[in-house]
């Protein structure tokens, strides 16, 4: 059955050759983007605005959080050449800004870290002023491979809280809220623009979503991100409350008044879409 959102989600098509240059580039190029394994609502605009967010290690996750489109099993082996391939793109269409994630790659010993280092190495080569933001997963909690992505000197790092700590043992059962704001503060302590995102939308009270902001402002983040949840597939759990763009511009105040640097808030905000405009 069709899904029916309200009427503020309505996206107009563009008809610029950026965003078909960008698309084709993508295709030609085999890589994979998180723009279009997690069918982002934002991958039109973005593209337009030649914003791409590459989705390295392959693209399937080792976790399975039940929010999330991406492909969940075995996962691929890991692309040696991935960092030279994204890079040439990078320079090929060149971008000025950049985004790189991956899917949680628990099987590997160094649970992907190496694969964001080379990549953020390979792109300052080929294209020394694009702005690099990586968006890891938890490394299970080794911060040593936290400190291997930030020697690489990324200009953001970024990890999402993605819901309400409430939510985890039900949506997230492969992280720890715990986890998370630790390896955001020691990523701070390491002197990283720090930036996460939270989906909103499955059922959470204000007052959780508050609570939430407050321990990630206690974790000295710089940068958040706050949007609307929407179900990757039929099989994912149902949306339970359509915040409207009024509410999503009063969690904004609240996010600006708790001394966040910057916020982006809105029904089609993804942490990836907001580009960072703060600097040290």
């Amino acid at each position: 059955m069709r899904i029916h959102h309200p009427e503020w989600f309505k996206i107009t098509l563009p008809h610029d050759k950026i965003f078909y240059s960008i698309k084709t580039g993508i295709k030609r190029s085999g890589l994979h983007t998180v723009c279009e394994e997690a069918g982002c609502p934002n991958r039109i605009r973005c593209f337009s605005l030649k914003r791409v967010t590459f989705l390295i290690l392959g693209k399937v996750c080792t976790r399975n959080c039940l929010y999330c489109g991406v492909t969940k099993g075995t996962p691929d082996i890991v692309d040696k050449n991935e960092p030279v391939r994204i890079a040439g793109f990078v320079r090929d269409m060149k971008l000025d800004y950049l985004v790189i994630t991956s899917v949680t790659r628990d099987d590997l010993a160094d649970k992907g870290a190496g694969q964001f280092a080379a990549v953020i190495a390979e792109v300052k080569k080929e294209r020394p002023g694009c702005r690099i933001e990586v968006l890891t997963p938890d490394f299970s909690g080794d911060m040593s491979l936290l400190k291997t992505v930030l020697s690489a000197k990324p200009f953001v790092f970024a990890h999402n809280i993605e819901v309400v700590k409430e939510f985890y043992p039900r949506l997230r059962p492969g992280g720890r809220y715990s986890l998370s704001l630790e390896l955001l503060a020691q990523a701070k302590e390491m002197n990283a623009i720090t930036k996460s995102g939270i989906m909103i939308g499955l059922g959470e009270t204000i007052n959780q979503i508050k609570a939430t902001l407050k321990d990630l402002k206690h974790a000295h983040v710089d940068v958040i991100t706050i949007g609307q949840y929407l179900p990757p597939g039929k099989e994912a759990p149902a949306v339970r409350k359509y915040y409207t763009p009024q509410e999503f511009n009063s969690l904004k105040v609240k996010a600006q008044s708790m001394g966040f640097r910057q916020v982006c808030a809105g029904p089609l905000v993804r942490s990836s879409y907001c580009q960072v405009e703060v600097t040290e």
